[in-house]
């Protein structure tokens, strides 16, 4: 931002789903007009949709085919775009601070920094929750980011190609995956690894019996699969996944893991070297010592039904980091998913333009549209709630072709909100003119 501009500078700090979207629309909407200045700040050069991420740790989706360069879409939405990763706050200069940033190699190549704003959004989203359990941090993959997610891949590779060439008999637990939190990314993922290591057995892995040695544990502490879905869904999502050989396991909770399973807290021992923990989320550490604002105990910025945190009015923050009532005087809060990111930045758009020429903020409702998840190829579940279908004020179950439709289209909709409906459809049939045939799993 040029040092002498009087604009209104207006910092979106997290570039995820709410955060790439709030930058684009005001963008388009403030910044083209020179009505304020928007800068957007993230760790990572490129945005991907985080629900796609457990597609990239099966291995069926490339991590770079769906990606989006921030620098691309800044010069595009007439935003500015900056590399950092944001550790700290000075409110009384209206300062955020960055860390150092440093390459693979931990050799800093951009030094510590500050921005000032008139505006912070605080759009940081969450992170793996271990809840301190004895070696999970050490022995268990998270999948929060696309890095997570790739190395997982690489691991599972790994072990496959091992089981492939070896002598000896695999060790017990070798091939087996076990997933931790039975929510819609451990159903997911369950899924689509299933679908995804029998195609890379087919492929010319012959040593490795995929009814015998590859086997799939979802684990979950409460009483039912996808805890937040009505229990006919998730007794439909139970089925799904005994038909193709997943072992699922409620009412098991864990208290332990070690580089050769997970230990439960009634006894059980669930043997896998490969383990992914998707049993609960938090805000990121930093928010909790950030200056002076208020955090619950999961580090989520307190929020008022505005979005404006509690003690600073200068400061906002929406999605997955900030505790936000339902609606005001509500003792519910906001769950922790896309759609009510999504609703939050549209909101925050129309706030900011109020916020310009001093008119009273919008208030946010949370509106609950229902939820859907993708099994890989073999079905979709889900409900969709009377709010999306006009007067009718029940909740309408799907599952099979139309869900998985409904599921795709939600995915477009973050695109339509990052390029537009002409740029999204231009874009989809470019790919679909200029796609080679190729396989769908990805083996390196």
């Amino acid at each position: 931002m040029p040092e002498n501009s009087t604009a209104h500078r207006i910092v979106i700090v997290g570039g995820g789903a709410g955060g790439i979207e709030l930058a684009t629309r005001l963008g388009n909407k403030l910044g083209k007009k020179k009505k304020a200045e928007i800068m957007l700040i993230d760790a990572t050069l490129t945005h991907i949709w985080k629900p796609l991420l457990h597609e990239i740790a099966a291995g069926t989706l490339d991590s770079h085919a769906d990606d989006l360069e921030y620098l691309a879409q800044a010069n595009w939405h007439n935003f500015s775009f900056r590399l950092g990763r944001m550790d700290g706050l000075d409110r009384e200069n209206q300062e955020v601070r960055l860390a150092p940033t440093v390459d693979e190699e931990g050799m800093e190549f951009i030094p510590r920094r500050s921005f000032k704003y008139d505006t912070l959004i605080i759009a940081v989203g969450s992170t793996t929750n271990d809840f301190g359990i004895k070696g999970i941090a050490e022995h268990c993959f998270s999948l929060d980011t696309r890095e997570q997610a790739e190395k997982f891949h690489s691991l599972l590779l790994k072990k496959c190609y091992s089981a492939q060439t070896t002598q000896q008999p695999l060790r017990e637990g070798q091939l087996h995956v076990a997933i931790a939190g039975a929510g819609a990314t451990g159903v997911e993922l369950s899924a689509e690894l299933h679908e995804s290591t029998r195609e890379l057995v087919a492929f010319g892995l012959t040593n490795i019996d995929p009814d015998r040695d590859l086997k799939i544990s979802l684990i979950e502490a409460a009483d039912k699969v996808l805890p937040a879905l009505p229990e006919r869904l998730s007794q439909a999502t139970v089925d799904a996944l005994h038909k193709i050989n997943v072992d699922v396991r409620t009412n098991e909770r864990i208290t332990e893991a070690t580089a050769d399973g997970f230990l439960t807290e009634a006894g059980q021992f669930i043997p896998s070297e490969i383990k992914v923990w998707a049993a609960g989320i938090k805000a990121p550490d930093f928010l909790k010592k950030i200056e002076g604002l208020e955090t619950n105990r999961i580090n989520q910025l307190v929020v008022k039904s505005t979005l404006q945190t509690t003690n600073d009015e200068n400061i906002f923050a929406f999605g997955d980091c900030a505790q936000c009532p339902t609606e005001r005087g509500s003792e519910t809060m906001v769950p922790p998913r896309a759609q009510s990111a999504h609703q939050q930045a549209s909101m925050l758009v129309k706030t900011m333009q109020n916020r310009l020429i001093d008119e009273v903020l919008p208030e946010y409702k949370y509106v609950d549209y229902g939820s859907l998840v993708n099994m890989s190829s073999y079905t979709t579940v889900g409900n969709l709630m009377g709010n999306l279908l006009g007067k009718w004020s029940g909740a309408l179950m799907l599952e099979g072709l139309m869900a998985r439709l409904i599921y795709k289209s939600l995915y477009k909709m973050h695109l339509v909100a990052l390029h537009g409906y002409s740029g999204t459809l231009l874009h989809a049939v470019a790919n679909r003119l200029t796609r080679k045939p190729r396989r769908r799993l990805k083996f390196h």
